[in-house]
């Protein structure tokens, strides 16, 4: 079955939506196609040995201390089963009793079965199509349907074909195919969730090349076994596109996919997908991945996912801060947290500690052989922008970009086009990492700019407005691929679109630059209010004899600070008052008399060093691998006037005992290319010539 008639058997499948129409709306079609598809798929896959999964139950039945799951499971041949004698054509011949008998049909079904059909409320739409009178007609095109794995003849035996093997109808793949073209439907139909539940393929596709397509030398190899993980695996898309790719590479390859999803209905389709594909849906965990990580201790090949963008994380913020502090179960947070309104780094963390770790494999040092690591993981997920530099220096986000860079795990970084997405059309990021890195990756990333590898759709679905072609796929995977070359190569086509960083470039001392305050001393009505106004003041015996012996020397100023004070002490002895001591006192009678000036006198410290000027501060991002002294002296200084001849009087200074480090990696800004405005004699003569055109069309209108 190729890819037409799949959309062509997804179609007639979605055809029923023609009866749910004015009692659905468009956007709930899918919550009655998609479980009776899949109860459909299941019935017709169990059908060979129906006969004796019901021999088998009545056996046990009186059984008690037995646990028939297993027996029942064995004698269907399948990870589930049904123990019921109804078919979906023998409950649609009794219309009457129809959602009776469909609900008890349900109930003979294995637990792992039940419970996916539960997701989708399935009960809750067998009511709502019975009230409307539709059951019955709904329940009779799925009976229908012919989505048998295998032809069988009238002895319910499979048909054999001239080879010897069961003749297909409808594979497993196959039937994946279909089941994901109305997945997609469903999304498209429903632009307020298509983001939640569907990624476009061609993202997909790209993503899971570039995450792969490294090893494609090694998935070739026989006996190979891959394991794979989506945290947040939505309707198991990526799951489904990384098990194809290994698949083209290498058929006899052994895939299991493993995946972890927060959206009740988006669970119930994957864990679907995987069951009538024959696969484990069991390796599908409900639940948040912060909070109840559903695959504790485990490892995988490759972790890939499409993480909500910017959701918060309070409301498992007990959860992660336990984890973090106190670093049990994976201590998957111990690099740090990001801030609570966006969990996309926590996310990242954790597909991180899911990567299989690798082994040394010691060389025959008498063979001339080296040693090498094998094993390890791969991981790639899609951001925005904002995990890339949100959080200042020493933030949870930087310190994480900080762990991540340290450990060398970052690859690469690829900028998609906006507009990919049915939900939003802001700008995304591919992020890909590894701890396997080959010899030429180790203590470098890649950043690949696609921005503008991308074709118009002809019509928009929700916010997506743009899609990657096959062809772009294939030349963004080769170029990721051959980056390193591409980037020392000039004269390479794309070399524009390829630039290769040490680790530590991304990088920065976030550094305080102080600059020296410098004050003149006047009193005037202003300073004097604000003096009286002071907590030192009022704690005087008699702060109004205070303020008035000073008023006498309102118009004055001094160069100097013990200038002023002596005249201002002088002025409130001769009146009969006494002088305060105490820092507080001095710093109020400083603050408010205190002006600063250019040219003041320089302010010092009771240590002897020079005091900073707040108002005057500043902060510089100096490269991690550069001097910051020699930075201040080559960015700072010939900016700053001279305070004084005597050098051990800078005009500023660095405070290192506020420097922090931090990470951020501003992709943008690496491939921005400065174009220079347009001539002004250019724009003169556009807008001139606007102004000439809406004469003529007002002269038309008014003629």
């Amino acid at each position: 079955m190729n890819n037409s008639k799949h959309a062509a058997m997804a179609g007639h499948i979605w055809s029923v939506a023609d009866k749910l129409r004015g009692d659905y709306k468009q956007s709930e079609y899918g919550k009655v196609i998609l479980p009776f598809t899949v109860l459909r798929r299941l019935e017709c896959v169990l059908e060979p040995t129906k006969a004796k999964v019901i021999a088998q139950a009545e056996a046990l039945k009186d059984n008690e201390g037995i646990d028939p799951d297993r027996f029942l499971r064995r004698a269907s041949g399948q990870t589930f089963y049904n123990t019921s004698t109804y078919t979906l054509k023998k409950i649609a011949s009794d219309a009457g009793h129809a959602a009776e008998h469909l609900i008890e049909y349900i109930g003979a079904f294995s637990s792992n079965a039940q419970e996916v059909l539960e997701q989708y409320e399935f009960p809750r739409q067998i009511k709502k199509l019975d009230n409307a009178n539709l059951l019955y007609e709904v329940m009779g095109l799925f009976a229908d349907l012919d989505l048998r794995p295998v032809e069988l003849d009238d002895e319910g035996k499979p048909v054999l074909d001239e080879k010897g093997k069961p003749k297909v109808v409808i594979s497993n793949h196959q039937m994946g195919y279909i089941f994901e073209e109305l997945i997609r439907r469903f999304a498209e139909q429903s632009n307020e969730t298509a983001g939640e539940h569907f990624t476009p393929r061609e993202v997909i596709d790209l993503m899971v090349n570039l995450l792969i397509a490294p090893d494609e030398d090694a998935l070739t190899l026989p006996e190979t076994h891959r394991r794979v993980l989506d945290p947040a695996c939505g309707t198991g898309g990526m799951l489904t596109a990384a098990e194809d790719l290994i698949g083209d590479l290498n058929p006899d390859a052994t895939v299991a996919v493993f995946g972890q999803e927060l959206n009740a209905e988006s669970w119930a389709i994957c864990r679907s997908d995987l069951m009538i594909k024959g696969q484990a849906p069991e390796n599908i965990k409900f639940g948040n991945s912060f909070s109840n990580d559903g695959h504790t201790g485990a490892k995988f090949d490759y972790i890939l996912a499409n993480p909500p963008f910017g959701v918060e994380w309070k409301k498992v913020k007990d959860e992660v801060e336990a984890e973090h502090e106190t670093g049990r179960g994976d201590n998957r947070f111990e690099a740090g947290l990001p801030r609570i309104n966006d969990g996309s780094l926590l996310f990242l963390q954790h597909m991180i500690s899911k990567m299989r770790p690798t082994e040394w494999v010691p060389g025959d040092a008498a063979l001339g052989e080296p040693g090498y690591f094998k094993g390890g993981g791969r991981v790639a997920v899609v951001f925005n922008g904002s995990p890339l530099f949100t959080g200042a220096a020493e933030s949870g986000e930087s310190k994480i970009r900080q762990w991540i860079l340290e450990n060398d795990w970052l690859e690469g970084i690829v900028a998609l086009p906006d507009q990919l997405f049915y939900n939003t059309g802001i700008s995304t990021y591919f992020w890909i990492l590894t701890n396997r890195k080959s010899k030429g990756h180790q203590g470098k990333v890649v950043l690949l700019d696609a921005r503008e590898h991308f074709a118009k759709m002809r019509k928009a679905l929700g916010d997506k407005r743009k899609y990657i072609t096959k062809d772009q796929i294939k030349e963004l995977t080769n170029l990721y691929g051959e980056a390193l070359d591409v980037a020392a190569n000039a004269a390479h086509p794309l070399h524009n679109k390829v630039k290769v960083f040490k680790n530590t470039d991304f990088g920065y001392h976030r550094v305080t630059v102080e600059r020296p305050l410098r004050l003149r001393f006047e009193l005037t009505e202003e300073t004097l209010a604000a003096l009286e106004a002071s907590k030192p003041i009022h704690k005087l015996a008699a702060p109004a004899d205070f303020i008035a012996a000073l008023k006498p020397l309102i118009g004055q100023s001094w160069g100097t600070k013990s200038e002023a004070w002596v005249a201002l002490k002088d002025a409130v002895v001769e009146a009969g008052g006494t002088w305060p001591t105490g820092a507080p006192f001095n710093k109020a009678l400083r603050d408010a008399v205190g002006v600063r000036d250019p040219e003041g006198e320089i302010q010092k410290l009771k240590d002897g060093t020079l005091e900073p000027d707040p108002e005057l501060r500043d902060y510089e991002n100096v490269p991690l691998e550069e001097d910051v002294e020699e930075y201040l002296k080559r960015e700072v200084l010939p900016h700053v006037p001279n305070v004084s001849d005597d050098p051990y009087v800078p005009g500023a200074w660095i405070d290192h005992g506020k420097t922090k480090v931090g990470y951020e990696i501003p992709v943008t800004r690496y491939f921005y290319v400065y174009e220079p405005p347009r001539p002004l004699t250019e724009i003169d003569a556009e807008l001139k010539a606007l102004e000439t055109e809406i004469q003529t069309l007002l002269g038309e209108v008014t003629a």
